[in-house]
Formats: C-alpha cells, structure tokens, sequence
C-alpha cells in the first residue's frame, strides 16, 4: 500500500506538472479543450441547430447563452488521476495500457455529457449551472475516476500477484 501511495503521488506530481507547462498546453491541451466542445456541440446539433463551438466556448445562437471549458472542466485532470492510479497499482503493462484507454474513453465521455448537460442547464437556471457544475459534476467526474479503476483493478488477469498486506 506505502509502495502504490508513493508512485501514485510521485505520477500525479508529474503528470499535473508536466500538463501546466506551455509547450504541453499549446500542443495538448487546448487542442483538447477545443475537441471537448466541438464534439459537444456536435452532438448537440443532432437535435438543437442552434449551437455553435468557437475553440474551448460553447454558445447558443438563440439564447446567447455560453459556457467556456476551463481547466478542470476538460476531463484532462480527471484522466490524470486515472493515469496514476492505473500506472501505480502492480499490473502487467499491457493490461495497464488497456486500461488507460479504455478509462480515458469512459472519462471523456461523461466529461461531454458533463458539458452538454451544463449547457442547457445554464440557459435554464444560473443557480442550478453553479451548483450543478461546482458541485454535482466534479463529485460524479470523480466517481467515475474511482470506478473506472476499481473494475479495471477487478479485470486483472488472475495471474498477477498481489501486493501482501502490510503488516
């Protein structure tokens, strides 16, 4: 356990600190951020025309209501969790590099339904966005982090050996 909590921080450290510098925010990030909410707003246009993406904004054409994906709404610091926790737990690579994507695809998918949802709750209500969005969502984006990894851990092949209980 001591072993997986050091690796998880030493990871985690890294990870948020290498994703903060600006080379991996002009090649990573914003490119990122931008996809969020494109492909946001193209899931929206399946049923509301009335959308439009113009980098990391969403906007409504009709109601001039916008949300902006920020740090910590694009999902990226959510899959960086997910990433250490993955890499530190002692599984075999392949089976972590499985994991990695499939848990990136999991997390990115509620962080859309997390923007979507957002959008429209903000057009109907400014109270409900703010506590939806500083509250129900970043509790619900962190469960699913935890769930992910928790059924990934319970995918292990049965051959992996696991770590004894400190004592």
């Amino acid at each position: 356990m001591a072993r997986f909590a050091l690796v998880f921080a030493v990871v985690l450290a890294g990870l948020f600190t290498a994703q903060l510098t600006a080379p991996v925010q002009r090649a990573a990030v914003l490119p990122w951020t931008s996809a969020i909410a494109s492909a946001s707003a193209g899931l929206i246009k399946l049923v509301d025309g009335n959308v439009v993406a113009s980098g990391k904004v969403l906007h409504s054409t009709t109601t001039g209501f916008g949300v902006s994906i920020e740090a910590g709404c694009n999902g990226i610091e959510a899959a960086l969790i997910l990433i250490a926790a993955i890499l530190a737990y002692p599984a075999p690579w392949m089976h972590r590099a499985v994991g990695i994507a499939a848990g990136l695809a999991a997390v990115q998918a509620l962080n859309i339904v997390r923007v979507i949802s957002l959008f429209y709750v903000g057009q109907w209500s400014p109270r409900a966005f703010e506590w939806s969005h500083l509250y129900l969502w970043q509790a619900l984006i962190m469960l699913d982090v935890l769930i992910v990894w928790l059924v990934w851990i319970r995918a292990i092949p049965a051959a992996t050996p696991l770590p004894a209980p400190a004592s």
